[in-house]
């Protein structure tokens, strides 16, 4: 069974119905790295917060780790997104009024997982792992884009989830602090496994995908 599948999803927005997405069918395998192009307003961030339940959808049916989030209450997908998805943002979404380490706990603090020590801990490794062991206690203010982007990994893979979005994740960042990330990304996907969904404009980032996906006008064409 694929981690995720999409089989006729339509979305529309408005009175006008403006139609974002329009009968989409996407297959990703576990483990799978898959790159979304296309010009902007192609579809790739109402796509993205489809599948991670953000918006809900007029036709179709999302089955992710084997659950139909057609027909989920509100409650319901939250716990699964809560659980089971992180994200990256393009421009972070790091809380400034917490340390690298607290905003990289953030997510096992609001599942309640673990003792604090335990989330500490975790944090820690994580940190380590994207190269950041000695900036725990800073806060995002001190720290530069590319390792804002870095602590946002952390963050988005704490919780040890099923799949991990990113909405543009170079695309706040200058040419060398992207590299840095893209080449942090294929890592944790070939090392670790990772599943992850990544719409970019940027060809850099599409070059260390097992898949390109274009879009265009609400639609996947290739």
């Amino acid at each position: 069974m694929p981690l995720l599948q999409l089989v006729g999803v339509s979305k529309t927005y408005g009175e006008h119905d403006v139609h974002a997405l329009k009968q989409v069918d996407l297959t990703v395998e576990d483990g799978q790295l898959v790159a979304l192009m296309g010009a902007s307003g192609c579809g790739k961030s109402t796509l993205l917060n489809v599948i991670a339940g953000l918006d809900d959808i007029q036709e179709g049916d999302i089955a992710f780790d084997g659950i139909s989030l057609k027909g989920l209450s509100d409650e319901k997908i939250t716990a699964v997104r809560g659980e089971k998805i992180g994200f990256i943002f393009q421009f972070f979404n790091l809380l400034s009024t917490l340390t690298v380490l607290e905003n990289v706990t953030l997510p096992l603090e609001l599942l309640g997982r673990q003792s604090h020590k335990q989330r500490m801990a975790a944090a820690r490794e994580m940190l380590h792992l994207v190269g950041l062991e000695d900036r725990d206690q800073f806060f995002p203010a001190q720290l530069s884009g590319g390792q804002m982007q870095r602590v946002a990994i952390a963050r988005a893979l704490i919780h040890k989830p099923k799949l991990v979005i990113a909405d543009e994740p170079t695309g706040n960042l200058d040419s060398d602090n992207g590299a840095m990330v893209l080449a942090l990304l294929s890592k944790l996907n070939k090392e670790l496994g990772q599943t992850l969904i990544m719409a970019t404009h940027s060809a850099e980032a599409a070059a260390i995908a097992d898949r390109v996906i274009q879009m265009k006008d609400g639609r996947i064409v290739t």
